[in-house]
């Protein structure tokens, strides 16, 4: 199994309000990929951290193999949530990619 995580950080010009609703079409936009790409055994976006925390969402995400995680990155439904609801809106990203064993 292959985890993929990823941390966010919103660009900071958003208000509060407008981060909310950012937040909410991101999670729902990734979960919403559950069931639909090869080899996407779960996925995961966390939006509430504790206020300790310097990122503002989570991506917590489990692939078949490497190969799976590699088709997820390319695959058309993956890129056009990547491309309408994160990509816009975040200002870093930082990713971690490692087998389980």
């Amino acid at each position: 199994m292959v985890k993929h995580v990823i941390l966010w950080t919103l660009k900071d010009n958003l208000t509060r309000e407008e981060k909310a609703v950012i937040k909410k079409g991101i999670k729902e936009g990734l979960e919403g990929l559950a069931g639909r790409i090869p080899g996407l055994t779960e996925i995961k976006v966390y939006t509430e951290g504790l206020p300790g925390s310097n990122a503002d969402l989570m991506l917590d995400s489990s692939f078949a193999d490497e190969d799976s995680l590699k088709g997820y990155a390319v695959h058309p439904e993956h890129v056009a949530v990547a491309d309408g609801k994160v990509r816009p809106y975040t200002a870093s990203r930082v990713c971690l990619d490692y087998v389980v064993e």
